[in-house]
């Protein structure tokens, strides 16, 4: 690489992977001597970046946090809120930013010292982030952790609470996470079962890294969005939702967006379908719409309905 400028920020990706690259693969991967690579890596330090050496014939190189920010230009209140903010985006507070802030926030944190992820942990301890429609709060430590895990190729354990069944210890390869709706899936090789898997994020607990680092696998047809909306497909949802709205279509779409369909019987009336999971996505949407409705199926959603209505009139005052 001729390009001396360009070769440093290659090298500087690498490193960020926080991975321990041996000399020998990185000179390799940036195309230059062990001399080059010496004298690229004394330049970053050159810069703040806390890059680890090891001597003789297994020596490497690895990207440490360090006792100040890298030279980001930004001072201790910037950084904290950037961290702050790309967690709150990471879980889906920010529709479309998701799967950029991932990558992002997992740079961001491998870099703090110590004491300003301190900070930042305590201040998301203390607030209560909010996802516009109706998908599952995330912690974003659990988030941040699969998402370095991942661009490390590292192997992962961790807690799974399937949607039926006891929670159960898994062993990953984590190749990669997919954003859908408004959920988090991690496509990986499962190594106690010996095949792919795919695992909704919120119902992962206790995310660890092992240290122990795997050689990528081929995802299946290459395309990882569309082996999980296969797999997603072909789970059963637990309710079919019809219900009667006295609205017209384009408003009840709006409100319903792609997770239902919308077809109007008389004038004045449309019929909405759905089928999910959980009950409270078509409270939300009946919620929004605020116009009369007949229940049609499932007989649970009237009693949800019910407990809505009970919950709002409790908190009312005049």
């Amino acid at each position: 690489m001729a390009n001396t400028s360009a070769r440093m920020l290659r090298l500087l990706s690498l490193l960020q992977t926080h991975r321990y690259w041996p000399g020998a693969e990185l000179a390799g991967r940036l195309e230059v001597s062990p001399r080059t690579l010496r004298r690229d890596v004394d330049r970053l330090r050159e810069l703040g970046y806390p890059v680890d050496a090891s001597r003789g014939v297994a020596g490497g190189y690895q990207l440490q946090a360090g006792a100040a920010v890298p030279p980001l230009l930004l001072d201790d209140e910037e950084a904290v809120a950037i961290a702050i903010g790309l967690r709150t985006a990471a879980a889906g507070a920010v529709a479309g930013f998701e799967e950029t802030s991932v990558r992002a926030l997992a740079k961001v944190i491998q870099l703090l010292p110590p004491r300003l992820r301190r900070r930042i942990d305590a201040l998301q301890a203390v607030t209560t982030p909010g996802v516009p429609g109706g998908g599952p709060v995330l912690d974003a430590a659990v988030l941040t952790t699969i998402a370095l895990a991942t661009r490390a190729e590292e192997r992962l354990r961790f807690d799974y609470t399937p949607r039926e069944g006891a929670t159960l210890g898994r062993h990953v390869e984590p190749h990669r996470l997919v954003p859908l709706g408004r959920r988090w899936y991690l496509l990986a090789w499962d190594l106690d079962r010996a095949d792919w898997r795919n695992f909704r994020v919120d119902r992962i607990a206790g995310p660890a890294l092992t240290g122990a680092r795997f050689r990528p696998r081929e995802i299946p047809g290459g395309d990882p969005v569309a082996w999980i909306r296969s797999r997603i497909r072909a789970i059963p949802n637990r309710y079919d939702v019809s219900v009667l709205i006295e609205s017209d279509p384009a408003t009840i779409r709006a409100a319903v967006g792609q997770w239902g369909s919308v077809e109007p019987v008389g004038e004045g009336v449309c019929r909405l379908r759905m089928n999910v999971d959980d009950l409270g996505w078509p409270v939300m949407v009946l919620g929004v719409l605020a116009a009369p409705f007949t229940i049609e199926a499932p007989a649970e959603l009237h009693e949800r309905v019910l407990a809505a209505g009970r919950a709002l009139l409790r908190g009312w005052t005049v």
